[in-house]
């Protein structure tokens, strides 16, 4: 029996308590926030053996063999650092780490004391993404893909998260170095570093206060973002926008025959063909062939409607399992420490760049 604890009580720790009790061979051992109430209640709500106020006191008494960690990611190198100390595997909510630089501590830690990690990209689990990397395993792009495209959106009007963030001036989120952006992106960033071939990236990005924001004063937050990734014979781009519509959650790959696009929110899988038709045939075959893509996802969400597998996230549930799967079993873990680093190294480019244009364009304001 896999004994599990979580660090952190908030709201995404619920979603992690849920699934954790419906994965077979795994107790939840105990729960830990510095707030006491905030633990209780977790654990009041669900089958939790005990509850702590001091994660040291967690550690030791209810000796967990794996941690979840869902505090802000400003805690996140220093608890996921000791839990490994204590000999635990340790899943680390996103984004990983602040910067490279505790990534790369981190992991270099769990393989010398032979514990594994994992971040919380479930995004990357869902039904339909793993219906699209089986594609792109099984070489249907017919290589490596030359090119991606990113698309995350973020809804800044009707998340409950978002208008607290915006009227509270101390919120956690604005003091970590890309604020909401660091909070948000590496879900999109992740899925390039996913199939990224190199190490070092090269990163030009633009960032800015949207419309919305500025009519309200606010000049802190960033909530528009254009980031071109090139290397060597692979390019991407990324998009993180609240005021595009419609708001989208999509990847597209590009490879050397073939195509995919990914529509996370629709749960809709498009093999785009490379290979074009010869005349008019090309204006009426692929919109059938679509058509018929279509009416197959549909079906296929159906399904699993049916049986009680297309719950809102599930892809949180599936990556949880292979983790715990691959510490029971010794294998690798679900998401790699190489992408794991070169989403750190892009998002650390990134705010970099985003830092410097902003110093850049006050010195500029203050000059005139």
């Amino acid at each position: 029996m896999l004994r599990v604890a979580i660090i952190g009580c908030g709201k995404i720790a619920d979603a992690h308590a849920a699934h954790i009790q419906h994965i077979e061979g795994c107790e939840i051992v105990g729960v830990c926030d510095r707030e006491p109430l905030m633990a209780q209640q977790l654990y009041e709500r669900f089958p939790i053996k005990a509850h702590f106020s001091d994660v040291n006191e967690l550690l030791t008494k209810a000796a967990p063999d794996v941690v979840h960690i869902t505090t802000p990611p400003q805690s996140h190198y220093a608890l996921a650092k000791l839990c490994l100390e204590y000999g635990c595997h340790v899943y680390v909510e996103k984004p990983f780490t602040i910067d490279l630089g505790e990534a790369e501590r981190l992991i270099a830690l769990a393989q010398q004391r032979s514990l594994k990690l994992t971040v919380g990209h479930n995004d990357q689990f869902s039904h339909v993404a793993m219906r699209m990397r089986a594609l792109v395993r099984d070489g249907y792009l017919g290589g490596t893909p030359l090119h991606m495209e990113s698309y995350y959106g973020y809804d800044l009007g009707d998340v409950s998260y978002a208008r607290a963030l915006l009227g509270d001036k101390q919120h956690w989120v604005r003091q970590l170095p890309g604020k909401l952006l660091q909070n948000v992106i590496s879900h999109g960033i992740a899925r390039i570093a996913e199939f990224w071939v190199s190490d070092h990236p090269q990163v030009v990005a633009i960032g800015f206060p949207s419309s919305l924001l500025k009519s309200i004063g606010e000049k802190e937050i960033f909530d528009e973002l254009r980031v071109m990734i090139t290397d060597r014979e692979q390019t991407a781009y990324f998009t993180f926008s609240s005021r595009m519509r419609p708001l989208v959650h999509q990847l597209r790959l590009f490879g050397p025959r073939n195509g995919l696009l990914l529509d996370q929110d629709h749960e809709l899988l498009i093999k785009l063909e490379g290979r074009a038709l010869k005349s008019y045939t090309n204006k009426f075959v692929p919109p059938l062939r679509f058509a018929k893509q279509h009416f197959k996802n549909v079906v296929g969400n159906l399904s699993l409607f049916a049986k009680r597998q297309f719950h809102m996230d599930a892809g949180l549930r599936h990556l949880i399992a292979s983790f715990y799967n691959s510490i029971v079993c010794d294998g690798n873990v679900p998401i790699s420490y190489e992408e794991i680093l070169i989403t750190a190294r892009i998002m650390d480019e990134i705010f970099a760049q985003l830092k410097l244009n902003n110093v850049d364009d006050c010195q500029l304001s203050t000059s005139h």
